[in-house]
């Protein structure tokens, strides 16, 4: 996105930044049937910040897929109960039966051949304290490494496996849950599509190990491209209060979802936005 593009004002609502490179709240917009120019000010500010908030949105399911669906074709979670209707819809609930476990940083479904472009959470149901999702700038995890661990990592790919989280919530082995969803290579080092920049695309939640380095230097590598997204600097955090909705780009930011609540209840809905395939280009 050209610098004159992300400094053109918006008309259909106001952008108030969270942090310096990351974050914004849209203030003003319904989200219920938002006007086709208003849906193409959004995309600009979720390239522009890489994850976008709304306040106080009173929309239903079928308004919240509707919504997605202004961004591409919509992805179907494998942990998304089979006979449940509205199937693009992935509910995230925890309570006292169920403590919060997406407290890892992670990019969503890396596992695909095509991971997703963004995803969309809306709140359902938020505990009376904590529960908030913190995200993270991996463009700028990516330029503030050295010179030359930037070179070095830019040549580099890394494994990505679905069954290092969701073998045992689905029931599965892990064999077999590759043999649905196979082994994925990624560069370490992706280029955004869109925007063009370039950022650190590796996970603590369903990265392997990286292509051609030994056990060793695969895992110290791993762990300190990982602590980038650790760098306060880089990120911003989100309080959620019910109607609030997240809008993330899966392919310039990962999550955290603060597990800090439980026993209380927390209860999100997610759709997801299918996305192509990750490449590096110098």
């Amino acid at each position: 996105m050209s610098a004159a593009l992300r400094n053109e004002p918006y008309r259909h609502f106001d952008a108030r930044p969270l942090s310096p490179t990351i974050g914004a709240e849209l203030i003003g917009i319904d989200l219920a049937d938002p006007p086709a120019e208003a849906v193409a000010e959004v995309k600009r500010a979720l390239l522009d910040h890489k994850v976008v908030f709304f306040r106080d949105q009173a929309i239903t399911r079928a308004q919240h897929i509707a919504f997605a669906r202004h961004f591409g074709e919509l992805e179907i979670h494998p942990a998304t109960p089979k006979d449940q209707l509205d199937r693009e819809v992935l509910r995230i609930e925890h309570g006292p039966d169920s403590k919060g476990r997406e407290n890892a940083w992670h990019s969503d479904v890396t596992w695909r051949a095509e991971p997703s472009l963004g995803s969309i959470l809306r709140a359902i149901e938020v505990p009376p304290v904590g529960g908030d999702t913190l995200f993270v700038d991996m463009v700028a995890a990516y330029e503030n490494l050295s010179p030359e661990m930037r070179r070095f990592v830019c040549g580099l790919t890394a494994v990505h496996d679905i069954a290092r989280v969701f073998a045992d919530p689905l029931g599965k082995t892990a064999e077999d849950l590759r043999a649905t969803y196979p082994l994925q290579e990624h560069p370490v080092v992706r280029t955004h599509p869109e925007t063009g920049r370039n950022l650190l695309y590796v996970n603590t939640a369903f990265t392997s190990h990286i292509v051609g380095l030994s056990k060793k230097e695969s895992d110290w590598l791993l762990a300190h491209l990982y602590e980038q997204a650790a760098i306060p600097e880089y990120q911003c955090r989100f309080r959620w209060a019910p109607g609030s909705i997240a809008f993330w780009d899966n392919r310039a930011c990962q999550h955290y979802a603060a597990s800090d609540y439980y026993p209380a209840r927390r209860v999100m809905e997610r759709v997801t936005i299918a996305g192509d395939r990750p490449f590096y280009r110098a």
